[in-house]
C-alpha cells in the first residue's frame, strides 16, 4: 500500500512537473494594450509564459507594461511597423501567436451606410494584419516548440449564422476564417496548428456593458483551448468552450 501511493505521489508530481513546463513558452499577442488582448497578456504570464504584447503607442500601454515581459509597437495595418516588429525578434523562438488585433466599425448596418473606405480599413487590419504577421513571423514561430498561430475571429465571421448588418466586420472575420484555413493546409506538414477562436459577446469596449461574459471569464477559456489544441485541431474554428462552429 505504501509503494502504491509512493507511486500516485510520485506520479502526481511527475504531472504537476510536466504541467509546470508545459505552460513555459513564449507568446507574442498583438492588440494587447487593452480588452482581450491586455486580459491574454495578464494570464498568460500567471502562468508562467513569457509575454510579448504589442500595442501601436506603446508610450500608451501602461497596463500593458505592467505584465508584459516585453511591449513593442506594432501597427499591423502597416507593412513597415510589421517589418520592424520582425526585425526586433530575429532570433526570438515563439511558441504561440495571438492575432488580436482588430476593429468593429459599426455604421455600415444597411447597404447605404457602406462606407468603402472603413470597409477597407476593416480588411487591412482584421485580414490582412493577421496574414502579415504570421507571415513576417514565420522563422520565429519554426523555431518554437508549439508552432501555435490563433486568429481572434468572431462567430459573426460564420456564413451560415449570419442574419445581416455590418458588412466590414463579418466579411473581415469570413477572410480571416479563410485565410487561417489556407495556412493550416500549407503548414500542416511542418507541424503548425493553425486555429481561428470566438471569444463570445465579451464586456469590452467593443463589445459594450451588456455582453455575456466578462473579459476574464472569456479568456480563461480561450486559454483552455489553445492549451489543449493539437494536431487534429488544425484548421478549425472553435468558440471559447472548445465548440465548433460552422463557417
Amino acid at each position: 500500500m505504501k509503494k502504491t501511493l509512493a507511486a500516485v505521489l510520485a506520479f502526481g508530481l511527475t504531472l504537476s512537473s510536466f504541467g509546470a513546463l508545459a505552460a513555459e513558452g513564449t507568446v507574442v499577442v498583438t492588440g494587447a494594450n487593452r480588452g482581450i488582448g491586455l486580459e491574454y497578456a495578464r494570464q498568460l504570464k500567471a502562468k508562467g509564459y513569457t509575454v510579448i504584447g504589442t500595442a501601436r503607442k506603446p508610450g500608451d500601454a501602461g497596463d500593458l507594461k505592467a505584465v508584459a515581459d516585453r511591449v513593442e509597437a506594432l501597427d499591423v495595418a502597416d507593412p513597415t511597423s510589421v517589418a520592424a516588429f520582425a526585425q526586433r525578434l530575429d532570433g526570438t523562438p515563439v511558441d504561440i501567436l495571438i492575432n488580436n488585433a482588430g476593429i468593429f466599425p459599426r455604421e455600415d448596418v444597411t447597404l447605404d451606410k457602406v462606407d468603402f473606405d472603413a470597409f477597407e480599413r476593416t480588411l487591412a487590419v482584421n485580414t490582412f494584419g493577421p496574414l502579415r504577421v504570421t507571415q513576417a513571423l514565420m522563422p520565429n514561430l519554426r523555431a518554437g516548440e508549439r508552432k501555435t498561430v490563433i486568429g481572434m475571429s468572431s462567430g459573426l465571421g460564420s456564413i451560415e449564422r449570419s442574419n445581416g448588418r455590418w458588412y466590414a466586420y463579418r466579411s473581415s472575420k469570413t477572410a480571416l476564417n479563410q485565410v487561417n484555413k489556407i495556412l493550416s493546409e500549407e503548414f500542416r506538414d511542418d507541424g503548425f496548428i493553425f486555429t481561428v477562436v470566438h471569444p463570445g459577446w465579451v464586456q469590452t469596449d467593443m463589445g459594450g456593458a451588456n455582453a455575456t461574459y466578462t473579459v476574464s471569464e472569456s479568456v480563461a477559456g480561450l486559454i483552455d483551448v489553445i492549451e489543449g489544441l493539437g494536431p487534429e485541431d488544425n484548421g478549425k474554428f472553435y468558440d471559447l468552450k472548445g465548440e465548433p462552429i460552422p463557417w
